[in-house]
């Protein structure tokens, strides 16, 4: 079975630089990202329209081309994260973690015993079809399985620590507009002062316990400045604002 490169990378200390991708549904844009030098694909189920068969799809051609993909699931849930995992992805990314007791339900969703109480689903995408003996697959699985929490409520940061230090959470990040809206400065002048402060307690929660950090940046002057205090997964705008912002710039210049 193909092991999970993202994760893999990450463990090897090198650094991974994503894209979300929030409208595209149709699997060949994986290949067009791995092909434009990106690492991984940030999968949107929250925010978008994205059935769980189109995933699916993008799922097993992500093993295929080795190129991840990671995905944000409508609701952190033990549902949502069974259905995912046996499709075949590899890297979830859990938004609204609630507090400790969410997260563990999240680890434990998320592996096989004894690390966890994942649903036992047989040989599937997830496996690969390989007709190995359980055991093997499922330790091989939890092996590969990467959980990435999002703190986006004020409240959830008096968990921060407790959350870093639990087995089966391997990144911690947040979700810059939503919890600068639980924060009350969505759109202030204080916003990005407000959330690298946020970021910077992510960031030494992290490190302190071993975990790693993803972190969302608007340009490259941001991804440069979270490069260097040791963020490995980086994910750069979205495919909706690449475009847009592409489509924007040609026509000003062609239009004169």
């Amino acid at each position: 079975m193909h092991i999970n490169p993202m994760k893999a990378a990450v463990e090897r200390g090198e650094l991974q630089i994503g894209t979300w991708v929030n409208l595209v549904r149709n699997p060949a844009i994986l290949t067009l990202l791995k092909n434009a030098g990106l690492d991984f694909a940030r999968i949107d189920m929250e925010h978008s329209a994205l059935s769980i068969e189109s995933l699916a799809d993008m799922a097993i051609l992500a093993r295929a081309l080795e190129f991840p993909i990671a995905v944000r699931p409508p609701h952190a849930n033990r549902e949502w994260i069974t259905r995912l995992l046996d499709c075949g992805v590899w890297n979830l990314h859990c938004p609204q973690v609630e507090d400790l007791a969410h997260a563990r339900e999240i680890a434990d969703a998320a592996h096989y015993a004894p690390r966890g109480n994942r649903g036992m689903s047989g040989t599937s995408p997830s496996s690969e079809y390989e007709f190995k003996p359980a055991v093997e697959r499922n330790k091989f699985a939890n092996d590969q399985v990467h959980v990435t929490v999002m703190f986006e409520t004020d409240e959830a940061f008096n968990d921060l620590d407790a959350i870093a230090a639990t087995d089966g959470i391997d990144a911690l990040t947040l979700g810059p507009t939503d919890l600068a809206q639980n924060l009350g400065v969505f759109g202030k002048p204080e916003m990005g002062k407000v959330l690298d402060e946020r970021r910077d307690l992510i960031l030494a929660a992290a490190k302190k316990h071993g975990k790693t950090c993803a972190m969302l940046v608007g340009s490259q002057e941001q991804a440069q400045q979270w490069k260097e205090a040791g963020v490995l997964l980086l994910v750069y705008k979205s495919e909706v604002e690449i475009l847009a912002n592409g489509f924007r710039d040609a026509m000003k210049a062609i239009r004169g």
